[in-house]
C-alpha cells in the first residue's frame, strides 16, 4: 500500500484515489456540502483554505489545502514543492 502526504502530516491510500479537483467550482463546493451532511468528508486542512479535493472509492471527500498540482507531483514521486507546510 502506498501512502502519500496530503499536507500537515496527513497520509491517504494512493489505491483508493478516484480523482483530485479544484475546490473552486460550484458543483465540487456542492460536492462537499453534501459529503458534509452526509459526513463522508474529512478536513485535512487545519483551518486554512481548501484548495484540492480527493475523491475516494468508498465515497468518502478529503479537503487538502495543497493545490492539485503538488498532490499529482507527489503521488506521481516527482516530489513537489511543500506550499503551506
Amino acid at each position: 500500500m502506498k501512502l502519500v502526504n496530503i499536507g500537515y502530516g496527513n497520509m491517504i491510500s494512493v489505491d483508493r484515489i478516484v480523482t483530485i479537483v479544484s475546490a473552486d467550482s460550484a458543483p465540487i463546493k456542492r460536492l462537499i456540502q453534501e459529503a458534509r451532511e452526509n459526513g463522508r468528508a474529512v478536513d485535512a486542512t487545519y483551518g486554512r483554505k481548501t484548495r484540492a479535493v480527493v475523491i475516494m472509492d468508498s465515497g468518502h471527500i478529503i479537503l487538502s489545502s495543497l493545490i492539485t498540482d503538488t498532490l499529482a507531483a507527489r503521488i506521481n514521486g516527482t516530489g513537489g514543492p511543500d506550499e503551506d507546510e
